[in-house]
Formats: structure tokens, C-alpha cells, sequence
């Protein structure tokens, strides 16, 4: 009886095992690009929020390599309904707050402005778990974006390689 069921868990490992390759493809911007619950608006000062994390220098910032699509996809699957929730009054949170402090909306504001704002957003208790939560799924996205896995960190999906016609030494 013990067999069967040792059978059956092995075939389960082994066709997990199988798909593991297919799954484990680099994301990019149009595999994760899909429903969203944010509004074209909101999706833009999610990637102004992005880029004011990580902007642009001699490397591509946040907002180019579409870290926010990334961040929406992780939201909208991996997390609840809370984070959700979170994330939309975060951004409102995020656009008041700069509506009050320099009279224009989050995107509207030069690096620095944003960057303050942030800081204030991350200090208060009511939005501090949004900022947090943005900050984290920006990092992760971005050290997991193809252009850092292949141009920063030298990844290789198979380390090693095989040389078949290497002649042996005695």
C-alpha cells in the first residue's frame, strides 16, 4: 500500500520537476502585464513612486525596467485583499499629501519634493505600511529584472558548461 502512494508522490515530484524550467523564466514587462486594479492614473504615480525608490543613473531606473507592473502583478495575485486596499489608498494618500505640501499632483513634482514626500509618507503610522510594502516589491522586482540578472549580477540559469570535444591528457 506504502508503494502506491510512494508512486504516485514521485510522479507528482517528477512532473513538477518537468515544468520547473518553464516556470522559471525571467519575467518581463508583457508577461506581467495583465488585469490590473488600478486606474491609468494611479498606475502612473505607482510608477513615479517606483522610479523615486530607484531612478534612473547609468543604469535603467525602476520605471524603465516597469518595476510598477511588476509590484501591481505581485499585489493583485500574491497578495489580500488588504494590501490591496492599502495600495489604493496609499496612492490617494500619496497625491493629497502632495497636493497639500506643493499644490501638485505626485508626478507633477521634480525628484527631490518626491523623495521628501516619501520620507513623510514612511514616518506617518496611517501610510507607513504602503510605503514599506512599495519599497519591498520595488527592490524585488528590480533585482529580479532581466536587465540586473544578466547585465549586474552575470547570472547564468545552468552554471557550467559541457565541452564534449576537449581532448584528454594522460
Amino acid at each position: 500500500m506504502q508503494r502506491r502512494s510512494a508512486l504516485k508522490s514521485l510522479t507528482a515530484a517528477v512532473g513538477g520537476l518537468m515544468s520547473l524550467p518553464s516556470w522559471a523564466q525571467a519575467w518581463t514587462p508583457e508577461t506581467v502585464k495583465g488585469p490590473t486594479l488600478l486606474t491609468m492614473a494611479e498606475e502612473d504615480t505607482l510608477a513615479e513612486i517606483v522610479e523615486t525608490i530607484i531612478p534612473e543613473t547609468s543604469t535603467p531606473g525602476a520605471k524603465s525596467l516597469k518595476v510598477h507592473q511588476f509590484a501591481l502583478r505581485m499585489i493583485n495575485d500574491c497578495y489580500g485583499e488588504n494590501a490591496q486596499k492599502n495600495l489604493k489608498k496609499g496612492l490617494a494618500d500619496t497625491n493629497s499629501a502632495a497636493q497639500q505640501a506643493y499644490s501638485k499632483s505626485f508626478a507633477a513634482c521634480d525628484g527631490k519634493q518626491r523623495l521628501e514626500l516619501l520620507k513623510k509618507l514612511a514616518d506617518n503610522a496611517d501610510t507607513k505600511p504602503f510605503v514599506s510594502m512599495i519599497k519591498n516589491l520595488t527592490i524585488q522586482g528590480y533585482q529580479n529584472s532581466e536587465y540586473v540578472m544578466v547585465n549586474i549580477q552575470k547570472y547564468n540559469m545552468a552554471p557550467g558548461f559541457y565541452h564534449g570535444c576537449v581532448p584528454v591528457k594522460k
